[in-house]
């Protein structure tokens, strides 16, 4: 087991890079611990863990904007944006159900991995809505990019290239993020039995829909259900989401009968959607998150078959959650299903036995792995951080 580090301040941070970086020794960036299971396996002599950088810096409801140290847990910024009717727009996705870690996800750990939730197709990813961060990069240097509103940049958005890249280009120590009013009410519209093809039909008619929709997702039988469920969910005001549901279930009319779910049976239900809970069990299988074009997801899960052992679409059929069983084989059947859609996967859950042989993240082109190999020099040029968590050799 090596040694954890655990400062807690940005200048201590600091310090120990730099000294990391002197002695060639390779670093392991961890917070509380909560994404342990994602990326390829640790390689670093030392944890550098960021758990001990808490607290919010500053809250301004008026903006809704909020600026707090990267070890804060999620947990403590929406119970405090919460007070003040507002909301992380983008639901960062609990990483509890799919590893089982106790561990609450703190805010460097949402903006390292860029894991959004169902909103995401009408608020946009966790890095559409990260307005500066405070970094130490590989040299043990602080920098400072982005802001507190949002700006167009020109050149490189240092902001979004960190969000997403697993700590392999600096340790964040502070991120500023933009918030939203929290909906005063949700409706969720429950139609059962589609298959998958339908289930996209319907949810792709109602996401082009002027009713605005926030959630829509496909759950197969056994989900929760004894029949397969394809969900929309429409929020705001009251009267106008009932209206709007109204004129959607009217829509819809050729699809299915309509039921409804409202208040906090609603709300559950898109976070156990959010988490990935209906395919977290039974935890000896792989899991997979499948980014893909609508158009394309039913066709990639048909060429899946049997290697599909349960699945699930989220983002109205852009993202497929897939359980596999946890072998190599799977993890290329899985790939190769998904070539002709020209989408990318992701190894969310597996061994690290798995997590060495098999890729976690999409294999990248020549191109882009010499473009990935500039990008972590310029940060990091002695391979410091988070070394071939995500890509062997980068």
């Amino acid at each position: 087991m090596n040694d954890v580090l655990a400062p807690e301040r940005e200048s201590e941070v600091e310090q120990i890079v730099r000294s990391a970086c002197a002695e060639g020794a390779k670093l392991d960036i961890v917070g509380g611990g909560a994404h342990a299971g994602l990326g390829r396996p640790r390689a670093g002599e030392r944890s550098l863990s960021i758990a001990g950088l808490k607290g919010i810096v500053f809250y301004a409801p008026a903006e809704m904007t909020l600026c707090a140290k990267a070890g804060t847990t999620i947990d403590e910024v929406e119970a405090a944006v919460s007070e003040q009717g507002q909301i992380l727009p983008f639901e960062p996705m609990s990483p509890r159900a799919l590893w089982g870690a106790p561990a609450e996800p703190t805010l460097g750990g949402m903006v390292a991995t860029n894991l959004s939730g169902p909103r995401r197709i009408t608020a946009g990813a966790a890095r559409d809505n990260v307005l500066g961060l405070r970094l130490v990069n590989g040299l043990g240097q602080a920098l400072k990019c982005g802001g507190r509103v949002m700006k167009n940049v020109t050149g490189l958005d240092l902001t979004k290239l960190n969000c997403g890249a697993h700590g392999t280009l600096g340790v964040v120590t502070e991120a500023t993020i933009k918030l939203a009013p929290r909906p005063e009410a949700e409706t969720t519209l429950v139609m059962p039995g589609l298959d998958d093809t339908r289930a996209i039909e319907a949810m792709t008619r109602a996401l082009g829909s002027p009713f605005g929709v926030s959630g829509a997702a496909w759950l197969q039988s056994g989900m929760g259900g004894d029949v397969a469920r394809t969900l929309l969910r429409i929020e705001g005001f009251p009267e106008s989401v009932n209206d709007r549901a109204r004129r959607l279930v009217a829509l819809l009319a050729e699809y299915a009968p309509t039921g409804k779910l409202e208040g906090e049976e609603s709300a559950g239900l898109w976070r156990s959607v959010r988490d990935a809970e209906f395919v977290a069990e039974p935890r000896e299988r792989a899991i997979w998150r499948v980014s893909v074009a609508p158009s394309q997801a039913a066709a990639f899960v048909a060429r899946l078959g049997a290697t599909a052992l349960a699945r699930c679409y989220d983002w109205g059929g852009g993202l497929v959650w897939v359980a596999t069983d946890a072998t190599e084989a799977a993890a290329a059947n899985l790939r190769r299903a998904l070539s002709p859609a020209r989408g990318h996967a992701t190894l969310m859950r597996a061994s690290e036995a798995l997590r060495a042989q098999a890729p976690v993240f999409e294999p990248p082109s020549d191109l882009e792995l010499r473009l990935a190999r500039g990008v972590k020099a310029s940060f990091d040029p002695g391979g410091v951080l988070n070394f071939g968590r995500m890509y062997a050799g980068v």
